[in-house]
C-alpha cells in the first residue's frame, strides 16, 4: 500500500508529532521512576523490605495498568470531538469520564485492600507477607486519586498540551524521596512503616499529581482549557457516554493487562531453571522496559493526532498521520536496536556486577533486537487502531498472541527443552511478529471500510 506522504508532510507531522510524544515520553519515564525509587530505597531497609516491596507492586501494578487503559478511552472520545469542532462535547466527555473514574477508584480500593488475603495462595513467604499486606493498605488509599488523574491526563493530552502533566510527573517524583524516606523512618511524628511505607508515600504522590492537575485545569488561562472548562454546571452520570467509554476503554485496559501480565510471568516461568537464569532474564527485561517508553509514547501521541483526523472524516490526513508514525516507530527501533548491540556489556553492568549475571543477560539482549522492531510496530499500531475507536478486535489479536501462542510456547522451551532463559524470549517474538502481522492487517481493513464509508 502507497501512502500519500510528502517530505513537507513528513515534516509537518513529525513536528507535531515529536510536540506532543516528547512531554509524554517525560511523564512516562516519571511514573516508572517511581518504582526505581522505592525498589531503592526499601532496599537500603532490607532485601525482606525489598521483597515485601516487589510482591506488592506486582499486585498493584496490573490493576493500576488495566484502570489507566480503561480511562485512557477519554483520549480518543475527546479528540474525535475536537477533530468534528465539537468543542462544547469536550466537557461532558471529561464529566462522564470522571464519573466513572470515581467508581473505579472505589473498586480499585477495595480490590487492592482485599489483596492480601491471597498472598499466603499464591506462594508468597510468610515472612514477606505482613510488610507486603502493610505496603497493600497505604498504596489503596491512592487509586481514587489514579483513577481520576488517568482522565485529567487524558483531557490534557486529547487537547494537544501534555506539558502540564509532565511537569506535575516530575513534580511528584521529586516528591516521592522526601515522603518515602518519612514514612520509612517515622520521622515528624509519622509511624515507621520500614519499606511498608512506599505504599503511603506513593499514594500521597498520587494525590498530589491529582491535586495539582485539578488546579491547574481549573485556573490556567490557557485557550484549550478555557474553552473547554469541565467543573462548570457538572452534569449527572449518562448512561450512554458511560457506556460509549467502557465499549472502547475495557478492551484497552484488558490488552494493557494481558501484555503486562505476560512480561511479569516471565520470571515466574523461568525461575525453575535458577537464580542465575532468572537474574539475567529480569536484566535483560529491565533494559527493554525503558526503551519501550519511547514507542508506547509515540504511539498515544498518534491515538491524539489520529482520533483529530478520524473525527474530521479526512481520509487523505488519517493515512499520512499514521504513515509518519510507522516511519518514525521504525527509525527508533533501528537506533535501538543499535544502541543495544554496542552497548550491551555496560547496559548488563549498570543492573549486575556479577559476571555469570553479565554474560547471559548481555546474549539475552541480543533477542532484544529483533524484539524492539515487532514490539515498537504492535504497539503504534494498537495506538493507531485506538485513535480509530478500533478496541475490541485488537484486544483478541492479544489474547491470542501474548497467551495462547507466547506464554504457551515460552513454557514449553524454558520447561520442555534445552535452550534455557532464551526460549521465553524467542516466545515473546513470536508472539509479538504474530501480533505485528494480524494489527496490520486490521489497520488495512479499517482503512479499507472507512474509505468505502466516507468516499
Amino acid at each position: 500500500m502507497v501512502f500519500p506522504l510528502s517530505f513537507k508532510d513528513f515534516k509537518s507531522y513529525s513536528f507535531r508529532l515529536g510536540v506532543l510524544a516528547l512531554p509524554i515520553l517525560i511523564t512516562q519515564f516519571c511514573q516508572a521512576a517511581l518504582g526505581v525509587v522505592d525498589a531503592i530505597m526499601a532496599g537500603q531497609v532490607s532485601a525482606l523490605d525489598l521483597a515485601a516491596v516487589a510482591v506488592g507492586s506486582g499486585i498493584w501494578l496490573p490493576l493500576f495498568l488495566l484502570a489507566s487503559g480503561i480511562l485512557i478511552a477519554t483520549t480518543p472520545l475527546i479528540g474525535e470531538a475536537i477533530g468534528k469542532d465539537q468543542h462544547s462535547q469536550v466537557p461532558h466527555i471529561t464529566q462522564q469520564s470522571l464519573w466513572t473514574a470515581g467508581v473505579l477508584g472505589i473498586i480499585g480500593f477495595i480490590v487492592v485492600n482485599l489483596a492480601p488475603n491471597v498472598l499466603g495462595i499464591m506462594g508468597v513467604p510468610e515472612n514477606i507477607q505482613p510488610i507486603a499486606t502493610q505496603y497493600l493498605h497505604g498504596v489503596s488509599f491512592g487509586f481514587p486519586a489514579l483513577a481520576v488523574y488517568a482522565v485529567l491526563r487524558s483531557y490534557c493530552e486529547a487537547l494537544g498540551r501534555p506539558e502540564p502533566v509532565t511537569v506535575i510527573s516530575i513534580i511528584g517524583l521529586l516528591a516521592d524521596i522526601p515522603l518515602n524516606y518519612i514514612f520509612i523512618h517515622g520521622l515528624f511524628g509519622m509511624p515507621e512503616l520500614g519499606g511498608a511505607g512506599c505504599g503511603v508515600a506513593t499514594a500521597l504522590v498520587l494525590w498530589i499529581n491529582v491535586l495539582l492537575l485539578a488546579t491547574y485545569t481549573s485556573f490556567t488561562k490557557r485557550k484549550q482549557f478555557a474553552s473547554t472548562r469541565f467543573f462548570y454546571a457538572f452534569a449527572s452520570p449518562n448512561r450512554a457516554q458511560i457506556k460509549k467509554l467502557l465499549k472502547l476503554g475495557i478492551p484497552i485496559g484488558v490488552s494493557i493487562f494481558f501484555e503486562a501480565s505476560l512480561f511479569s510471568l516471565g520470571a515466574l516461568v523461568i525461575s525453575p531453571l535458577g537464580e542465575l537464569a532468572t537474574a539475567s532474564h529480569q536484566v535483560a527485561l529491565s533494559v527493554t522496559s525503558q526503551l519501550f517508553m519511547i514507542p508506547i509514547s509515540v504511539a498515544m501521541a498518534l491515538t491524539i493526532m489520529v482520533s483529530n483526523r478520524f473525527g474530521e472524516k479526512n481520509m487523505m490526513a488519517l493515512r499520512q498521520v499514521q504513515a509518519t508514525g510507522l516511519i518514525w516507530t521504525v527509525l527508533i527501533a533501528i537506533i535501538c536496536m543499535l544502541g543495544i548491540w554496542l552497548f550491551r556489556p555496560q547496559l548488563a553492568a549498570a543492573f549486575t556486577d556479577n559476571p555469570a549475571v553479565m554474560a547471559q543477560s548481555m546474549h539475552l539482549l541480543i533477542f532484544a533486537l529483533a524484539y524492539q522492531l515487532f514490539d515498537g510496530w504492535q504497539v503504534n499500531i494498537a495506538g493507531i487502531l485506538r485513535g480509530m475507536q478500533d478496541t475490541a478486535v485488537p484486544m483478541l489479536v492479544t489474547l491470542f498472541c501474548y497467551w495462547l501462542v507466547a506464554l504457551p510456547l515460552g513454557i514449553y522451551l524454558v520447561r520442555f527443552t534445552d535452550v534455557g532463559a532464551q526460549g521465553f524470549w524467542m516466545a515473546l517474538i513470536t508472539g509479538l511478529v504474530l501480533s505485528s502481522i494480524l494489527l496490520t492487517l486490521r489497520l488495512r481493513y479499517q482503512q479499507r471500510r472507512l474509505r468505502a464509508l466516507w468516499g
